[in-house]
């Protein structure tokens, strides 16, 4: 029930969110116009950009499970794209996306999928993705740094700050059981000082977690090239995720930047605002979006591209990967009553 609850006011924070971002970017905007920009736009570069949000999600399904498949653990194409749906909706709504592996981690569970092989599936994951997102922002930034003001730059440093502290931790676990249980003991002793109750408990949860990360260590040298093939397809996932930017750009009939151009521009926003701990990034997105892209659009089209943009590389999907959590998870309560039911009938 606290799970539910927090889910439901997560959920209430985000709709909020999105109605106070659109709020302040439609105000003083003549909706008209906007719609009459909309309507003009190339339909064709319109379904590419879904075609690529599309090869975004089977790129992580593919990676789900290619990692469940050398484990020994069954799971069909259906299954593993509705995995990567599932964390991509509660990633979604929940602070610095953090809600996303944990429900992953639960939907698996109720398939029969062991938490400690779905754990390191997605941990191995979620690695690749820190890799390829730092890689890509900061070869990005170097030829396109003219295009960050001040503060977007000062966001972009703690964003690259934040994921490579991220990935740092993450292979530290993977890889040094020693300087692990040095963070460890440094954590606890920090928690001590600031008098935070139920130590112990909170110790042997950093310890259980370290635990199933030194188990990917082992995955990890003994199938190098699958680590490989999750990097490639990682890129190509984040290159296509990139690309929706580009698209939308050529819907409105513009061709003076090319694709190369406006992928890397798209890549130092995405590292720029993921280090803000907000449900999806909404409303900081938007507005690094307009800062950002104010000198590749023209002023008078910026808005309608953010609502296409956002409206492909975000909500529609948000939208789709509810539909797809809530019918998986009245399926799974439909089928937990017809067991109960079955049960008190044998007895």
């Amino acid at each position: 029930m606290k799970k539910t609850k927090k889910m439901i006011r997560n959920l209430i924070v985000f709709i909020l969110l999105i109605i106070l971002t659109f709020y302040i970017l439609l105000k003083g905007q003549d909706i008209t116009d906007i719609f009459n920009i909309l309507k003009g736009v190339k339909i064709q570069y319109i379904l590419i950009a879904i075609l690529c949000m599309c090869i975004y999600i089977m790129c992580e399904a593919i990676n789900i499970g290619r990692t469940l498949k050398t484990l020994n653990e069954k799971s069909t194409v259906l299954g593993n794209i509705k995995y990567a749906l599932i964390g991509f909706f509660f990633s979604g709504i929940t602070p610095a996306a953090s809600g996303g592996q944990p429900m992953q981690i639960y939907y698996m569970y109720k398939e029969k999928i062991s938490v400690a092989n779905s754990t390191l599936s997605l941990l191995i994951n979620l690695s690749s993705i820190q890799i390829v997102t730092i890689s890509i922002a900061l070869i990005s930034v170097i030829f396109n740094y003219k295009y960050l003001n001040t503060t977007l730059a000062i966001f972009f440093i703690l964003g690259i700050l934040l994921n490579a502290s991220a990935l740092t931790l993450l292979l530290i676990g993977i890889f040094s059981k020693k300087l692990s249980n040095k963070i460890i003991n440094f954590i606890i002793e920090l928690m001590k000082k600031l008098k935070i109750k139920n130590i112990e408990e909170k110790k042997t949860k950093l310890e259980n977690e370290i635990s199933k990360y030194q188990n990917s260590s082992e995955y990890i040298k003994n199938n190098r090239m699958i680590i490989l093939k999750i990097l490639l397809t990682t890129y190509i996932q984040f290159i296509a995720f990139y690309s929706v930017s580009y698209w939308v750009y050529r819907s409105f009939g513009l061709n003076e930047y090319n694709f190369i151009q406006i992928l890397s521009i798209q890549s130092m926003l995405y590292a720029t605002v993921s280090g803000i701990p907000l449900p999806g990034a909404v409303g900081v997105t938007e507005g690094g979006f307009i800062e950002i892209f104010k000198s590749v659009l023209p002023q008078n089209m910026i808005s309608s591209a953010i609502l296409l943009n956002r409206g492909i590389n975000f909500y529609l999907l948000m939208l789709f990967s509810g539909i797809v959590t809530v019918i998986n998870t009245l399926k799974k309560d439909v089928e937990k009553r017809r067991n109960i039911i079955y049960n008190k009938e044998d007895f």
